[in-house]
């Protein structure tokens, strides 16, 4: 087992001083993602990209995506009337490649729009912050947290790219009919464990919060019909948290969120029976979470449609809500393959480039990632304006 001993102990503390000596899987995924010195992503253990990284996002396949949206957000500038300043909050920025891809297009392209733009990462991860720091040392970028913004201050754009998806979870189970909460708790017995022994195990017990139960009322799911009796999935509540935060601190503009999920009626449907929880290390993913402790990413898709309605309840509408694939297409990524066959490079860097391009676009990767784009605070007239991205041609 791969896993950081530290980190182990450090969980192993927090479930004997916890009565009755368990925690919620969430709080256990809190920890191992985030725990200020040994979480995957305090850590040097994150690694993304294709060499050697445990998974590649968008921005690993080039400028492309980055120079995409960097058009929608210029447009959303603009039906804004051009404020200065525009901010652009990106939440969770990991190494910083696609703030560079966007900057750097700004730099090139629209000068003007780069004078009013106040860009602005989001990021809880000092050794990730440290590397945006240094990618993007020549441009006029802050750092902050989001309790740092005030309420009711941005005019502009908050966005994020696979970012929901790595929030800490709960886990729930059915048992006999009753919705029973995941616990993790101290291993009894390191040889009743499967092939790899894992210092932690499953306990189930009643719900820690009335939210777990409440979330199903948001998002129209009766968990008491047609749902197998082992049924097992996941619930996440710091969405909905996070969402509300962003929402207060969002005066007028827009809220971006790309991330591979469903809608609920998917997401829930009966027939996925063990959730969605995956684990990545060196690019290879499997659903344990158990191993590899503090050295693997792991990840749950998103529910737009909790997003959607929560999102309602703090002040957001729906702007629209479609696929990657589309949503790039529409922004002018299909003018880009189609020029590939014009442009003077060698058949390799056309192979390469072409794939890449495509990558962005397949529906049954990246291109099937959902976006949802929410707004708030905008006039009548502002909101007839369509967004570019979500066009869909007649």
């Amino acid at each position: 087992m791969n896993s950081n001993s530290a980190l182990c102990a450090a969980i192993s503390e927090r479930i004997t001083n916890t009565l009755p000596k368990r925690i919620t899987f969430a709080e256990y995924m809190d920890m191992v993602l985030y725990h200020p010195e040994y979480g995957y992503y305090s850590s040097k253990a994150v690694n993304i990209g294709f060499k050697g990284g445990d998974f590649f996002t968008s921005a690993s396949l080039g400028d492309d995506f980055g120079e995409s949206l960097a058009e929608q957000f210029v447009q959303m500038w603009e039906i804004l009337g051009r404020p200065k300043p525009f901010s652009l909050v990106e939440m969770g920025a990991g190494q910083g490649l696609l703030a560079m891809h966007i900057l750097n297009y700004y730099q090139l392209h629209y000068p003007d729009f780069l004078q009013a733009l106040d860009y602005v990462i989001v990021e809880k991860s000092p050794g990730l912050r440290q590397e945006q720091q240094q990618r993007l040392a020549k441009f006029f970028v802050r750092w902050c947290n989001l309790a740092e913004i005030s309420s009711n201050s941005i005019v502009g754009c908050f966005f994020s790219n696979e970012l929901v998806d790595a929030l800490p979870v709960h886990q729930f189970v059915l048992e006999a009919g009753e919705f029973k909460e995941i616990y993790v708790t101290i291993a009894a017995d390191l040889t009743s464990q499967s092939q790899q022994p894992s210092p932690f195990m499953e306990v189930t017990g009643e719900p820690s919060t009335p939210k777990l139960k409440e979330y199903f009322d948001l998002i129209g799911i009766d968990l008491s019909v047609n749902y197998p009796d082992g049924y097992r999935s996941e619930i996440n509540l710091a969405a909905i948290d996070w969402l509300s935060i962003v929402a207060d601190r969002l005066q007028r503009g827009y809220v971006v969120t790309v991330d591979y999920g469903y809608i609920a009626s998917r997401y829930y449907n009966p027939r996925r029976s063990q959730g969605t929880l995956q684990c990545y290390y060196q690019h290879r993913y499997h659903d344990n979470p158990y191993i590899n402790i503090g050295r693997q990413d792991i990840t749950a898709h998103v529910d737009f449609t909790a997003l959607e309605r929560w999102g309602e309840q703090c002040g957001l509408t729906k702007v629209g809500f479609t696929q990657q694939g589309l949503f790039l297409m529409a922004l002018g990524l299909g003018d880009k393959i189609a020029s590939l066959s014009y442009q003077e490079i060698s058949i390799a860097e056309l192979l390469q480039r072409r794939e890449s391009l495509h990558k962005l676009i397949d529906p049954t990767g990246l291109g099937g990632f959902g976006v949802l784009v929410q707004s708030k605070g905008l006039h009548t007239q502002e909101i007839s304006q369509p967004l570019k991205g979500l066009f869909v041609p007649k």
